[in-house]
């Protein structure tokens, strides 16, 4: 059922084991030991790689148009990411960058903090000044800090985060300033790896089904209505029209 594609991290804790209900991915956790060494848990994260193997076969019988891209072009499968924090700060650096402008701004910021590591803790107790020596704007480090503050007081539950539905997650995430629904779905996709999102707001998925369906214009009803063949694999279809277009967030 699952393939050899995993995350394996090492912790120095009490040996635990975790299923988790959604069938993006299960987590197993077993206890090694090794010589004289104290006893180390692997986090063995499998995911189920047939995942996009389904998406291309469902392709194939509701939508010849999309099914045409996708069998010349490969995509990753999706994996959920562990740092859910992280993954928004970067996302909030990045916004309206380029992916090099952003990784280079995004690694100047790490190194703020000892061993490189950002919590909200340490973004809170951060002088905006040296977050601005990074090269992050003013109201980008307003952003940060406020996803910081509301992480900490909980009114932004990112632990239990991926329990709650798409809408629910949305509507969390956006009270948050600087995030938007935009930045919202991206999460949904590149962070929790959920299989079914679509995003009307991005430019380059107009593009792409503008180019290939060969349309002038096209609404939000229209991106709504050839989007729904898709279901429930919407986000793999989004992955292979940006690709099309060799124009993938990161």
């Amino acid at each position: 059922m699952y393939s050899s594609c995993c995350i394996l991290q090492l912790l120095q804790t009490n040996i635990m084991l975790q299923n988790q209900s959604r069938e993006s991915y299960t987590l197993f956790t077993y206890l090694l030991r090794s010589g004289t060494q104290c006893p180390l848990i692997i986090q063995l994260v499998g995911y189920n790689t047939n995942m996009y193997d389904k998406a291309i076969k469902h392709f194939k019988k509701s939508d010849p148009v999309l099914y045409k891209i996708a069998v010349s072009i490969e995509v990753q499968e999706l994996i959920p990411v562990t740092n859910h924090f992280l993954k928004l700060v970067r996302s909030i650096v990045g916004q309206q960058l380029s992916i090099k402008a952003a990784s280079t701004i995004y690694s100047r910021l790490e190194e703020l903090f000892p061993k490189g590591e950002i919590t909200p803790e340490r973004i809170l107790k951060m002088d905006k000044e040296k977050i601005r020596s990074c090269g992050i704007s003013y109201s980008k480090i307003e952003y940060i800090k406020d996803l910081s503050e509301k992480v900490m007081d909980k009114h932004l539950d990112l632990e239990n985060i991926n329990s709650l539905d798409n809408e629910t997650i949305i509507k969390n995430l956006t009270i948050v300033k600087g995030i938007g629904p935009w930045s919202a779905e991206m999460f949904l996709m590149f962070s929790l790896a959920r299989p079914d999102v679509f995003s009307t707001g991005d430019l380059g998925l107009k593009n792409a089904i503008k180019k290939h369906y060969k349309l002038d214009e096209i609404s939000s009803e229209d991106l709504l209505t050839i989007s729904a063949k898709w279901s429930p694999y919407r986000t793999y279809a989004c992955l292979i029209l940006w690709k099309s277009l060799d124009n993938e967030p990161k």
